[in-house]
């Protein structure tokens, strides 16, 4: 694994949302997600009667972003990739839930979760994104400075430990 791989996955795992762009019928929209990620891989949770959700039925195609809120531009630093998102079901999506109730404990105990949330999870499906590219971008290298990061290798080769995960 590169610095680069090693530097953009410790950052997924330090964020909790993701900014979500997607295209269909509506024409274009954005939506800013709860996410987990397992490598590159992201995972989501989502009504499937959101916008955001019908557009990936369309198209399946989602560009994101990662970062926080800054006030200098030259500590701008984020994720922003582009890839293909589908509903997933079974042992991946069970899986997910298990990923996802790590990150976010109110998932790894929604008996005891305030009831609209509980009632909300009675209606949301589980999606992934897999990136096709990414890049890291880190202003304090100069405005602008983003770095692809390779990812065939990750995705296709098998899971690497994902840093600030338990049980990794």
């Amino acid at each position: 694994m590169t610095s680069m791989q090693r530097q953009a996955l410790e950052y997924l795992a330090q964020h909790r949302v993701l900014s979500l762009a997607t295209v269909g019928p509506e024409g274009v929209w954005a939506a800013a997600v709860f996410y987990v990620s397992d490598d590159f891989t992201l995972y989501f949770l989502s009504a499937p009667t959101s916008r955001h959700a019908r557009n990936l039925e369309a198209t399946g195609r989602v560009a994101a972003t990662v970062q926080e809120d800054y006030a200098d531009w030259r500590e701008i630093r984020g994720i922003q990739l582009e890839g293909d998102a589908v509903r997933i079901g079974g042992a991946e999506e069970a899986a997910a839930v298990l990923r996802y109730g790590q990150k976010f404990p109110v998932v790894a105990h929604l008996a005891f979760a305030p009831r609209e949330i509980a009632r909300a999870f009675e209606r949301i499906r589980w999606y992934r994104i897999r990136p096709t590219r990414l890049y890291f971008i880190d202003n304090s290298q100069g405005l602008g400075h983003r770095d692809e990061v390779p990812l065939s290798r990750i995705l296709h080769e098998g899971r690497v430990n994902n840093p600030g995960l338990p049980g990794q």
